[in-house]
């Protein structure tokens, strides 16, 4: 898989080195990445089961079915571009943290939260 502004290994297990993320999902953050113009570090993509802040879920999280990734976020500007497009790009899961955005493309009911 070929990606404009990604490479698979960017998102790597950080515990495992395993990867199972979706293509169409890293298609989906490519997007993103070139509405907001700017560029994306990614603190966390592809989690295995075996990840310490996934044992302790009771269900695994979008991160283990490659369909999640942290954004690591410089100031307010950043986070605000990265919210209003994932937003308009159909993301349906945004988590709001100080150093990081989270983005993933879940299932179920669109949620937004704050770390």
């Amino acid at each position: 898989m070929e990606f404009k502004y990604f490479k698979l290994s960017d998102f790597d297990c950080q515990e495992t080195g395993e990867n199972g993320m979706q293509g169409s999902f890293i298609e989906e953050l490519d997007k993103l990445r070139e509405v907001c113009g700017f560029p994306f570090i990614i603190t966390s993509g592809f989690r295995s089961l075996e990840h310490s802040l996934e044992k302790v879920k009771s269900a695994p999280g979008t991160h283990c079915k490659g369909l999640a990734a942290d954004i690591r976020v410089a100031n307010g500007s950043e986070r605000m571009m990265i919210v209003k497009h994932a937003l308009s790009l159909g993301f349906t899961g945004i988590g709001v943290a100080k150093s990081f955005i989270h983005v993933d493309k879940r299932d179920s009911t669109p949620v937004l939260w704050c770390y």
